[in-house]
């Protein structure tokens, strides 16, 4: 390059013969100062060796100590400062990670546990006593610290809770009673059904997946710190703990099962539920919203023939129950393909997991 500026014309200028080689005139000029004063190109500092840098038999000497078998399990940091208590001093700390990094030995040096990837719930029933998802929470005493459990067992489809149950403690034993007293309440049949729930103790004990298994009942469980794997049971809480006449505190157990028996009547037979258009729980469950629907249409064919013009979009008709409910359901995309962002973890559906 700067053998051909050289040889350029003296009537083209040095901006434009850089310009048309994608050279800098700074970097013309300070070549040409260099050639003038016969002086040797500066090398870069990284590339050039440092005068305070380690020797090589130095270098091995502090790989050597980092990989024996009294450190080979430790930090630098913990090598370091295990070093200096014994009166001896080989490098700093950066300098022994800087070792290590061209080693490619820099990271965690204990065993670790592989990263685990957890199944993604992905439920859809389309009936009810297909899922049933459940879920604990905690109701506080007038006693400070003292807390009550709440067994809440919820039909999926109709969000209908079909067992409760309050209780002084919080373990698998009563979990396993729960579930054996409501499936044989409503008479429930092997392999009919999938049970939902999040990841704690009682929900993941040994003895109560046993007695899933032997039930012969399909088991989900939300991923760990993941809010939204539970939703339905979590806004039936919210639900619960917001209604007007809720305590905030309870007495005793026995005001918590009283004032919770009431709740739970209201919320299966009263409760006019956003989720399913307006009917309550025990409507959809019993199928019954049916009928009530033929009722609300003739109200509303009455209203419309009545005064037509307050009803702009004509005709008005009922909405209808969904008829299918989901737990993390695959959303189409644009061209109508199913697509899923986590298409590399296991899936689980109401037949097992799959890929």
């Amino acid at each position: 390059m700067m053998t051909v500026l050289s040889e350029r014309l003296p009537s083209l200028p040095l901006t434009r013969a850089c310009m048309a080689l994608g050279l800098n005139r700074s970097t013309v000029y300070k070549h040409h100062k260099r050639a003038a004063n016969d002086t040797p190109p500066q090398r870069c500092r990284k590339s050039s060796a440092q005068p305070k840098a380690l020797t090589a038999q130095e270098r091995e000497a502090v790989i050597k100590v980092l990989n024996s078998e009294q450190y080979a399990d430790q930090p630098p940091k913990e090598v370091y400062q295990r070093l200096l208590e014994n009166g001896q001093y080989l490098c700093s700390v950066s300098t022994m990670y800087r070792l290590q990094r061209e080693r490619d030995e820099c990271g965690e040096r204990r065993q670790q546990r592989a990263a685990q990837h957890h199944a993604i719930p992905r439920l859809l029933p389309t009936r009810p006593h297909e899922v049933w998802t459940w879920d604990i929470t905690k109701l506080p005493l007038i006693r400070r610290g003292v807390y009550l459990s709440l067994y809440v067992v919820l039909d999926l489809f109709s969000r209908y809770i079909v067992s409760w149950m309050v209780s002084h403690k919080e373990n698998s034993s009563l979990a396993k009673q729960l579930m054996d007293e409501t499936v044989s309440r409503y008479e429930i049949t092997p392999g009919q059904l999938t049970l939902h729930q999040d990841r704690g103790s009682p929900m993941t004990a040994h003895g109560y997946l046993d007695q899933m298994t032997e039930l012969d009942m399909t088991c989900s469980h939300s991923r760990p710190r993941v809010s939204n794997d539970n939703p339905f049971s979590e806004s039936q809480f919210k639900t619960q703990k917001y209604q007007p006449d809720y305590p905030g505190r309870f007495n005793d157990i026995h005001h918590a099962r009283q004032w919770t028996e009431e709740y739970v009547n209201w919320y299966n037979t009263e409760h006019h539920h956003s989720g399913l258009a307006g009917f309550t729980p025990e409507q959809v469950f019993t199928g019954r919203y049916h009928e009530i629907a033929q009722a609300k249409q003739l109200a509303l064919d009455a209203g419309y023939q009545n005064h037509p013009e307050r009803f702009v979009k004509g005709r008005p008709i009922v909405s209808m129950p969904p008829k299918s409910v989901a737990i993390n359901p695959i959303t189409p995309s644009n061209d109508g393909q199913f697509v899923d962002d986590r298409v590399n973890f296991p899936t689980l559906t109401a037949a097992g997991y799959v890929k």
